[in-house]
C-alpha cells in the first residue's frame, strides 16, 4: 500500500472511531458514562506515555541519529513549551478531567457560572431572569462554536503528528493512530456533551463533532507533501509529536485523575494506565 494511502486510511479510521465511540457513550446513562469515563482517561494516560517515550522518541533520536540527540532533547523541550502556550492561548483546548460537569452532564447550564443563573433565578423576575438567561445561552452557544474550531484545530495538528509517524516508519504510524484514537475518545466525549448544551440538536451535533474529528484527515495529507520535500525535519517533527503526547498526559489527564484520593480508585487508575502501556508496547513490537 502506498505511502499516503496509509496515512490517509489511519487519520480517517481514527478521527471517525473516535467520534463514533463518544456518541455511543452519550446513549448510556450517565451513571455508565461516570463510571466508565475515567478507566478511559487512565488507559489514554498509558497510552500517550508509551507512545511518546517507547516509540516516538526512540525513532526521533534513531532517525537524527545519536549526535543530534542533544538537538532532540531541546525539540522535545521546546515542543512542551509550545503546548503550555498553545493551552493558554486557550487553541489547545481540552477537558478530559473526570470530574468536568460538561463531561458527565451534558444538560443546559451546567457550566461553573450556574450558581450565579440559580441566583438570579431567586432574587430577581421578569425582565432580568429573561435577560440572565439569555445571556446563559449565549455564553453556552459561544462554548461550542469555540470547541468546534479548537477541535479542528487539535485534530488537524494530530494528522499531521501521524503522518510524521508513518513517514518515518509504518509501523510507528499504526501505534501512534492508536494513541490519538485512545485519547480523543474521552475529549470527543466532552465536546458532544458542550455542543448538547449549546443549544445544538443531537443529529447537528454529532455531525458536527465527526467532520472536525475528520479534519485530521487534512493535516495528513498535507504534512505528507511538505515533509516529503524536507525529509530532514522528520526526526524533528517526531519529538514534537512526543511532546505533544506528554504534554497531554501529564498536564491535562494526570491531574485529573488525582482529584480522586482513595485508594481503591488508584489501584484502578494505575491498573488502567499499565494496560494502556501494554497495549501500546505490545502493538509495537508485534507491529516489528
Amino acid at each position: 500500500m502506498h505511502l499516503l494511502s496509509w496515512i490517509v486510511l489511519f487519520t480517517a479510521l481514527g478521527g471517525m472511531l473516535s467520534a463514533l465511540a463518544a456518541s455511543l457513550f452519550l446513549a448510556v446513562s450517565d451513571q455508565v458514562r461516570t463510571r466508565v469515563l475515567p478507566h478511559l482517561v487512565s488507559f489514554a494516560t498509558g497510552a500517550l506515555l508509551s507512545a511518546a517515550l517507547l516509540g516516538l522518541l526512540p525513532h526521533a533520536i534513531q532517525s537524527a541519529g545519536i549526535s543530534r540527540t542533544h538537538e532532540i532533547g531541546l525539540t522535545l523541550l521546546a515542543g512542551l513549551l509550545l503546548f503550555f502556550v498553545l493551552e493558554k492561548m486557550v487553541l489547545w483546548r481540552h477537558c478530559h478531567e473526570d470530574v468536568c460537569e460538561v463531561h458527565l452532564n451534558p444538560e443546559p447550564h451546567a457550566h461553573s457560572h450556574a450558581p450565579i443563573h440559580a441566583h438570579a433565578l431567586h432574587v430577581h423576575a421578569g425582565h432580568n431572569h429573561h435577560h440572565a438567561h439569555k445571556h446563559e445561552r449565549g455564553r453556552d452557544h459561544a462554548s461550542a462554536m469555540l470547541i468546534l474550531i479548537g477541535d479542528g484545530f487539535h485534530n488537524v495538528l494530530d494528522g499531521v503528528l501521524i503522518a510524521a509517524a508513518f513517514m518515518t516508519d509504518v509501523h510507528l504510524g499504526v501505534v501512534t493512530a492508536i494513541a490519538v484514537c485512545a485519547h480523543e475518545i474521552p475529549q470527543e466525549v466532552g465536546d458532544l456533551a458542550i455542543l448538547l448544551n449549546g443549544g445544538m440538536g443531537r443529529l447537528k451535533a454529532l455531525t458536527l463533532n465527526l467532520l472536525t474529528s475528520i479534519t485530521s484527515v487534512l493535516g495528513g495529507v498535507a504534512a505528507y507533501f511538505a515533509m516529503a520535500q524536507v525529509q530532514g525535519v522528520l526526526p524533528y517533527v517526531i519529538a514534537i509529536a512526543a511532546s505533544s503526547f506528554l504534554y497531554i498526559a501529564v498536564a491535562d489527564l494526570i491531574p485529573g485523575l488525582h482529584r480522586k484520593v482513595d485508594p481503591g480508585s488508584g489501584a484502578w487508575q494505575l491498573g488502567f494506565i499499565v494496560l494502556g502501556v501494554a497495549v501500546i508496547s505490545i502493538s509495537h513490537s508485534l507491529a516489528h
